[in-house]
């Protein structure tokens, strides 16, 4: 369980670092580039997942899969976070009429959720190796 936690932590760090990039794409783009919201999110998302994939893969599973195999892994649930951030952020700017940052803090919490657990559960998992015993 505590190994569990200190992975957590090490994967909320690169989510630090991943949203510094989401984060400070997303606000250029709105307050500089006169983008929408919601697409200047997903702009966000994506320069954060690049960010997140390296520090991911070094730091906080430590994964010895080969980029082959980890890459499209990664990027089918960057993918699946991209539609889940980009639906969370449309339901809260434009249904519940939230401001677009708070929105986003709220939608970031969720897709790290689930990023945690698919990355971990399958991107990044420990390759088994056959017992030859």
């Amino acid at each position: 369980m505590m190994g569990l936690l200190k992975q957590f932590l090490r994967f909320s760090g690169a989510g630090l670092a991943s949203a510094c990039g989401h984060y400070g794409l997303l606000i250029t783009l709105v307050q500089f580039g006169g983008i929408s919201p919601v697409p200047a999110s997903a702009a966000g998302a994506t320069l954060g997942a690049a960010i997140n994939y390296s520090c991911n893969y070094r730091f906080t599973f430590r994964s010895t899969r080969d980029h082959s195999e980890s890459v499209p892994r990664f990027l089918a649930v960057a993918a699946v976070g991209l539609l889940l951030n980009t639906l969370f952020m449309w339901v809260g700017v434009k249904i519940a009429g939230i401001h677009y940052l708070y929105s986003q803090v709220l939608t970031t919490g969720l897709v790290m959720i689930w990023s945690f657990f698919a990355n971990r559960s399958w991107t990044f998992q420990a390759l088994s190796t056959p017992d030859h015993s």
